[in-house]
């Protein structure tokens, strides 16, 4: 039997309406392939599954989404990878419900390489977005793919960060999406999809066209967990859909890592509940490396990783007098590192307004300040 026609035969038996994941794989438990089964006769498959899921499998006679699935496969950096592939992830199959194929989208030998997931907030503030990026960088030096889920925030600067780790001869990046490949959700992450593509990989259980439906995001954390050595959550509310991947990760028996923040911040309150029941503390990228006992690389040894500003990244970056410098790393100390309001900032400061939001200013167009909803500011690392 041709491969084209085995993988029709995959896809008939994923794409039959009714015919769930713990159907099919009972199916193929029993008759091994795909073709096995629908050879096998009504009679046959009813002693193994259902009289109904029997005549909707049998009952399906439309070819057309499985001639257009065929199609996208046969483009150029498509690919279809069933249970049975070679390239299927090999991490994926140790968990209880892998999908019985993915629709893959880039370079599909990136799916059985070492790989972490980072996840986190959509609504991430300026520094967790500069430490998912920088952490993720410096994973990937080191020889991980980073895996995500290609939303706003969090997911979206740990794609840029494996990005960049590809750039240096690294790792690189993986998105796992609840929509059919065919689709980019949400439409803001156009190009970041289409860079993805090109130099990682974009995976989606879905058939192709599915739009954004609420229930699917969830049921794709699995897999971004599941062919993961390990997860880091950058940041999370105490409800964030990134605690499903954690505790997804944990069910699977993989390492759990959290980088905690402010007390005072929302969105640190996930990542101190994940620390409180087990999950790693990490600061620092090389805490990941270490606990995954991944061999850092020489070309890792001049990545940048996440810490704070300090007097030298200032007056590197300063375009001002020493004293307007010393002005600006006294106000830097009167933030502190918690999101800020400019009335707390001037009382500390004992900067009059007009003075304040004058440096204020400066500090933001020079990339060291964030301003943040609710007229807070906050200090953003530099590296």
């Amino acid at each position: 039997m041709s491969g084209n026609t085995s993988l029709a035969a995959w896809l008939r038996l994923t794409l039959t309406p009714g015919i769930g994941g713990e159907t099919q794989r009972t199916l193929l438990s029993a008759f091994g392939l795909p073709e096995n089964i629908f050879s096998a006769g009504a009679a046959t498959l009813s002693r193994t599954i259902p009289q109904t899921a029997v005549e909707r499998l049998l009952g399906h006679n439309s070819t057309a989404d499985v001639d257009g699935a065929l199609a996208w496969a046969s483009e150029p950096n498509n690919h279809i990878v069933t249970l049975a592939d070679s390239s299927y992830p090999q991490r994926l199959l140790e968990t209880q419900n892998p999908p019985t194929i993915l629709y893959v989208k880039g370079r599909v030998e990136l799916l059985n390489q070492p790989a972490l997931a980072v996840v986190g907030s959509r609504n991430a503030t300026p520094q967790g977005n500069a430490n998912a990026e920088a952490f993720s960088a410096a994973l990937a030096a080191a020889g991980l793919n980073i895996v995500s889920g290609l939303a706003l925030g969090i997911d979206a600067a740990a794609h840029q960060g494996g990005l960049k780790g590809n750039q240096n001869g690294g790792g690189s990046t993986i998105a796992v999406i609840g929509t059919g490949i065919d689709r980019v959700y949400p439409a803001r992450n156009q190009d970041l999809a289409r860079r993805i593509a090109e130099e990682g990989a974009i995976i989606s259980e879905f058939p192709l066209g599915t739009p954004a439906l609420k229930e699917n995001f969830p049921r794709r954390n699995r897999i971004i967990s599941g062919m993961s050595l390990g997860c880091l959550v950058v940041e999370a509310a105490e409800r964030s859909g990134s605690l499903i991947t954690a505790r997804l990760a944990g069910d699977q028996g993989r390492d759990v890592f959290a980088i905690p923040g402010s007390i005072h911040s929302p969105l640190s309150k996930g990542c101190h509940r994940l620390i409180k029941q087990g999950a790693k503390l990490v600061d620092d990228a090389r805490d990941i490396l270490d606990e995954l006992k991944i061999l850092i690389e020489a070309k890792t040894e001049n990545v940048s990783y996440p810490k704070e500003t300090t007097p030298e990244i200032a007056s590197a970056t300063s375009v001002t007098n020493p004293s307007t410098h010393s002005a600006t790393l006294a106000l830097l100390d009167s933030i502190g590192y918690d999101p800020c309001d400019v009335d707390t900032i001037s009382a500390r400061s004992g900067l009059t307004a007009d003075k304040l939001y004058a440096m204020l200013l400066q500090l933001e167009l020079e990339g060291r300040l964030a301003s943040l909803p609710g007229g807070r500011f906050q200090r953003v690392s530099t590296s």
